[in-house]
C-alpha cells in the first residue's frame, strides 16, 4: 500500500507538478506586458485575408492569455467566414458583459500580445457541410448568459470552445492541454461522448478526470492540467507547456509590446 502511494505521488510530481513549475518559471523570465493597456491585440497576421479563400471558412485558435495565468493556459476562440462574406466572424467567451462577444478583436489578433495558433482549420467544401452545425452549437452554449463565466475550473472560454469542438466532432480536434477549463462539466460527476461517439471524457467536476478517443488519444486530468499522448498524430500532451512532439506545438512566445503584423482580417 505504501509503495503504491509512493509511485502515486510519483507520478503526479513527474507527469504534472515538473512541468508546471518549469513553464511557470520561463513564463515569468519572459519580458511581457504588466496590465492589457500595454498588451498588443492587433491582427497577427496568422490567417489568410479573407477575401483569398474559396468559400467558407472556419478556425480554432488559442494564445496564451495574460499575466501569471498565460505560465498554465492559452485562451482559445472560434473564427469563421460565411459563403460570400467579405470579413470574418469571431467567437470569444470573456468574463465581462454578454459572456459570447462577437469580435471584440480581430480574427488573429494576439491575445495580451501573445500571438496565437492554429488548433484546426477547415475551409471549402468540408467547411460548407459544417458550418450551419457550428452556427448552432456556438449558439446553444448552455453557459451563454451574463454572469455565466468562471475562470476555473470553469465554465470559461476553453470550455465554450470545448463545447463546439464536441458538438461538431467533424472539426477533427481537441484543445491544447494546456486550455484550462476545455473539460468543465456542471455537476460532481460527468460522463460524455462526442456527437460522433469517438470520445470518451469523464471528470468529476472538472477537477480529476480522464479522456480516450481517437482525438483525444490519452489523457489524464489534473485540477483543469492535462497530461497525455496524442496517438493519431503522435505527440505528448504536457501540462501547463502545450502540446510537443513530431514537430508540432500549440505554444507562442510573446511579442514585444508595440509588436505585430499588419491586420490582413477585416
Amino acid at each position: 500500500m505504501l509503495r503504491a502511494m509512493r509511485l502515486i505521488l510519483f507520478l503526479l510530481l513527474a507527469l504534472f507538478v515538473v512541468p508546471t513549475l518549469a513553464t511557470a518559471a520561463w513564463w515569468a523570465a519572459l519580458d511581457r506586458p504588466h496590465s492589457w493597456r500595454e498588451a498588443q491585440w492587433t491582427s497577427s497576421g496568422i490567417l489568410p485575408p479573407p477575401g483569398q479563400i474559396d468559400g467558407p471558412a472556419i478556425f480554432v485558435l488559442a494564445a496564451r492569455t495574460g499575466g501569471m495565468k498565460g505560465a498554465v493556459s492559452v485562451h482559445s476562440w472560434i473564427v469563421i467566414r460565411k459563403p460570400g462574406a467579405d470579413s470574418y466572424e469571431r467567437y470569444d467567451k470573456v468574463g465581462w458583459g454578454n459572456a459570447i462577444r462577437v469580435n471584440g478583436w480581430a480574427a488573429d489578433g494576439s491575445w495580451y500580445s501573445n500571438p496565437p495558433a492554429i488548433v484546426t482549420a477547415r475551409t471549402g467544401a468540408d467547411a460548407a457541410a459544417i458550418l450551419p452545425r457550428v452556427v448552432e452549437a456556438i449558439a446553444s452554449y448552455p453557459h451563454a448568459g451574463y454572469g455565466a463565466y468562471r475562470i476555473w475550473p470553469g465554465p470559461n472560454s476553453n470550455s465554450f470552445v470545448a463545447h463546439v469542438l464536441r458538438e461538431v466532432p467533424e472539426l477533427g480536434a481537441v484543445l491544447p492541454p494546456n486550455a484550462v477549463g476545455r473539460d468543465y462539466a456542471p455537476g460532481l460527476f460527468s460522463a460524455r461522448f462526442d456527437k460522433d461517439g469517438r470520445d470518451l471524457h469523464v471528470t468529476l467536476g472538472g477537477l480529476f478526470g480522464f479522456a480516450v478517443g481517437a482525438r483525444s488519444g490519452i489523457e489524464v486530468h489534473l485540477l483543469g492540467l492535462v497530461a497525455g499522448i496524442d496517438i493519431a498524430r503522435p505527440a505528448l500532451k504536457i501540462p501547463a507547456l502545450g502540446l510537443v512532439g513530431c514537430g508540432r506545438s500549440t505554444d507562442q512566445r510573446p511579442q514585444a509590446a508595440g509588436s505585430g503584423a499588419a491586420s490582413t482580417t477585416a
